[in-house]
């Protein structure tokens, strides 16, 4: 069936209210993070959360993937796993007649929608099994290449207060993810909440709305919003303003900053403003889209040098100060 625009709008507006209401059911507060996790889906790419244990980042990572009827697959990383328990492998199995072949198993990436939890505590050989799968979209086993299914989205998670027994990703790797998210512990009101919600009988579950078709028509609506010229000239003053060589750098870069972002950062909000256009019901990306991105895309790729450590200044600082400057807010 053919839809007129204004239809198509409505239904994929009508969708969004949908997943915004079921996810609210269960997930108390943590708005903006649930916003950029429907954006970074709605974009094709795979997110890095970052909070300590006790967050809530599992329930809810499963439960966008029970509202949005994706298959949801769990791995927990330890140093010991490898990368065949992720992507799969061959078993010798005997059939019937006594005959023995081999048999491909398939691993647990084979879903839709993987929480990836406690990246950090693997080996750098088995993150990579899991980046490739990321990138490519693929696994190649005994030479053997097999597809993922669409979509196919990883959130994996990193607990930022254990060190000891951890291989930290490097930046180039960082660089794969599409927002870095950093969940904050809940406010007082929204903890008592919780408390209510999940101590009694009836502990609220949400319902599925949509399907994986459901959610690639959202995916490709994205690339229908459009971007005006004011909005790519904002993101490039922006990302060319974190890198200190740039004649449009600001003071706290050149001063902060060893490496800025790069292309794949621009590339990156421009997908995004427009997927959080569509979120928040309007018709075109505008620059407040921009400044509600800038930093889960630029956090993990504005790399601070030694003098930033010193002082204790983060990359979240300095962005904010750059996103101000290049905005003219704050003067």
């Amino acid at each position: 069936m053919n839809e007129t625009p204004r239809l198509q709008w409505e239904r994929i507006q009508q969708a969004v209210l949908d997943i915004r209401r079921e996810t609210s059911r269960v997930i108390v507060g943590q708005e903006s993070v649930v916003e950029q996790l429907l954006t970074s889906l709605l974009c094709k790419g795979h997110c890095l959360l970052v909070g300590v244990p006790g967050l809530a980042k599992t329930l809810l990572v499963s439960t966008l993937g029970r509202i949005l009827g994706l298959k949801f697959q769990r791995i927990q990383f330890t140093p010991d796993l490898m990368p065949t328990d992720i992507v799969g492998s061959e078993i010798l199995q005997q059939s019937g007649d006594g005959a023995r072949r081999f048999e491909y198993m398939h691993g647990p990436i084979f879903a839709n929608l993987i929480l990836a939890d406690e990246i950090n505590r693997t080996p750098p050989k088995t993150q990579a099994a899991l980046l490739e799968a990321m990138q490519e979209k693929q696994v190649t086993v005994n030479g053997q290449t097999r597809r993922l299914e669409e979509p196919f989205i990883v959130f994996a998670t990193q607990n930022p207060i254990e060190h000891e027994g951890t291989y930290p990703l490097p930046e180039a790797q960082l660089d794969r993810f599409f927002f870095q998210i950093h969940i904050g512990y809940p406010t007082l009101e929204d903890e008592a909440e919780i408390v209510r919600r999940t101590t009694g009988h009836d502990i609220p579950e949400a319902s599925t709305v949509l399907t994986p078709q459901g959610v690639m028509e959202l995916q490709n609506a994205t690339l229908d919003v459009p971007l005006p010229d004011n909005v790519v000239q904002l993101i490039l003053r922006l990302v060319h303003a974190t890198r200190p060589e740039s004649p449009l750098a600001a003071a706290d870069v050149k001063n902060y900053v060893a490496y800025g972002a790069g292309p794949r950062a621009s590339q990156t909000l421009a997908r995004a403003v427009r997927a959080l256009a569509l979120l928040r019901g309007q018709t075109s990306a505008s620059p407040e889209e921009v400044r509600a991105v800038a930093l889960p895309v630029l956090r993990h790729r504005v790399i601070t040098n030694y003098n930033a450590t010193g002082e204790g200044i983060g990359a979240d600082e300095i962005i904010g100060r750059v996103v101000k400057e290049v905005m003219g807010e704050g003067k």
